[in-house]
């Protein structure tokens, strides 16, 4: 089987969230993207984006409690900012071993694009810092994933670079199909703000929006 590449978010679902329906996440504690979510779901990774770009004068620095507000003040932050944070990136699951390499601490899955660096030469890139320091490297022919850079009995999973290409093309098709449900998602849940949010979005996952939502 073929090795698993997924464009995921570090999700949570803050206690006595109301604004929409929201999913609980999976004991990963990710998301992954892609067309197949449900409406809870989708409105999960919203709430997860606007969590991670909410203004500093909407509570104290650490504190993950939605504001009791309307939807348009919790999404103020995503839909203000110019460079949005999506706590994430690309996960990769090995199907022989079980083995998965996910995204650090302050690893960002609007940078994604940035594995393309290692496409056409060979590099290494980090993604995150302790607890956990995953570490992709290219050598030749071969992209080798460290879990953790900082164990030294870390699982690596070892897969031939030239598959790097189509995984990714794989992720992109995965964020555009989410973002075309969330287009039906936000004309349901913000009205009015719609166009705004899918174009919030569009940024945060670095694709481009649906024809129409600019």
């Amino acid at each position: 089987m073929a090795h698993v590449m997924q464009a995921v978010l570090e999700v949570s679902v803050p206690e006595g969230f109301a604004l929409w329906p929201v999913a609980e996440a999976d004991a990963s504690g990710f998301l992954a993207l892609g067309g197949g979510l449900s409406p809870a779901q989708v409105g999960t990774a919203v709430a997860a984006l606007a969590a991670c770009n909410r203004p500093a004068d909407e509570g104290d620095e650490g504190d993950d409690r939605p504001p009791h507000a309307a939807v348009g003040t919790f999404l103020r932050g995503l839909l203000s900012y110019d460079e949005v944070f999506a706590a994430g990136g690309l996960r990769v699951i090995d199907p022989d071993t079980g083995a998965g390499f996910a995204p650090g601490c302050c690893d960002g899955l609007e940078d994604w694009r940035d594995w393309y660096r290692l496409v056409d030469g060979d590099g290494s890139l980090g993604f995150g810092h302790e607890p956990v320091a995953p570490l992709a490297e290219r050598y030749g022919d071969t992209l080798r994933l460290t879990v953790d850079a900082e164990r030294d009995d870390s699982p690596v999973i070892e897969l031939p670079a030239h598959a790097l290409r189509g995984m990714l093309a794989g992720v992109e098709r995965d964020l555009t199909a989410f973002l075309g449900l969330a287009v039906a998602w936000a004309a349901v849940h913000a009205p009015g703000q719609d166009r705004a949010v899918v174009a919030a979005l569009a940024r945060a996952l670095d694709v481009p929006p649906p024809p129409g939502r600019t």
